[in-house]
């Protein structure tokens, strides 16, 4: 087995130009195919309300959901950084309760880097909970939880505006702690400007190749979810036909009575 990944080693493989790989995962089986795939960081995101729940947003994932999955996550998760998200309303409501709820996340769901989304608003709270002794990685651009402000899963950073908010935001969330930071959904220029003007490592999810790593739900990727396919997603695979096609077999065959054969 590799070495395990820890927060501290992000900074180093960004300093020596390693590109960094993340992928989600929910369940027990999910962490242990990232895990001994290779990749660097195993995400538990809230984007398991939409792949694993059904949900149509992240926004009713609970507390109670992320312990739960990330528990699952973490035994079979023995060498890749593990990083959960903090759902909504976990820690937008005040500093004290942001602490505890991260510290469930370790303490209960056994999450090694908590992430939480926005900027400058959430920076007195990512300096609470690293200042505790938990790791955090940000999350900046298209932020998931802000998808009814924003009018929809839109790129942001499109005008010099937004653009330099981005910028200024990053510098800031770097300085209240973070071991990392997702940039989602923002054009491919500025995200090789932010990167490029921090010491921790962006990771992109539809940002472009300037990031130091990447980030993508494996249920895109790996072509187990059906509805919607973001545009950036490359499908390494199509689970969900082949699925659907040995399941359609087996349920052929038990109603055609050839499964199971008679042994003699």
């Amino acid at each position: 087995m590799s070495k395990r990944v820890k927060a501290p080693d992000l900074a180093k493989m960004k300093a020596e130009g390693s590109k960094i790989s993340m992928a989600t995962a929910y369940d027990y089986i999910m962490g242990r195919l990232v895990d001994e795939s290779g990749i660097d960081i195993a995400l538990v995101g809230d984007s398991l309300g939409m792949v694993v729940l059904g949900y149509d947003t992240t926004l009713q994932v609970t507390m109670d959901d992320m312990i739960r999955h990330c528990g699952a996550v973490s035994r079979g998760c023995k060498r890749a950084l593990l990083v959960v998200d903090m759902p909504f309303m976990s820690y937008q409501v005040n500093e004290d309760e942001a602490v505890r709820n991260a510290g469930r996340l370790v303490q209960e769901g056994f999450a090694e880097v908590v992430k939480l989304e926005g900027g400058k608003p959430v920076s007195n709270i990512i300096s609470r909970i690293t200042d505790i002794g938990i790791p955090v990685m940000g999350h900046l651009g298209m932020t998931p939880q802000s998808v009814n402000q924003f009018g929809g899963y839109r790129t942001q950073g499109a005008t010099d505006n937004s653009a330099q908010r981005l910028k200024d935001d990053a510098l800031i969330i770097q300085d209240s702690g973070v071991c990392g930071i997702v940039l989602e959904k923002i054009p491919a220029d500025l995200a090789g400007e932010i990167s490029e003007s921090l010491v921790v490592p962006t990771f992109g999810i539809g940002a472009g190749p300037e990031c130091d790593g990447q980030v993508l739900v494996s249920y895109d990727l790996l072509g187990f979810y059906d509805k919607f396919t973001p545009p950036f997603v490359k499908k390494y695979a199509d689970l969900w036909g082949t699925a659907l096609g040995a399941l359609m077999e087996y349920s052929k065959e038990v109603k055609s009575g050839a499964f199971p054969e008679r042994k003699l």
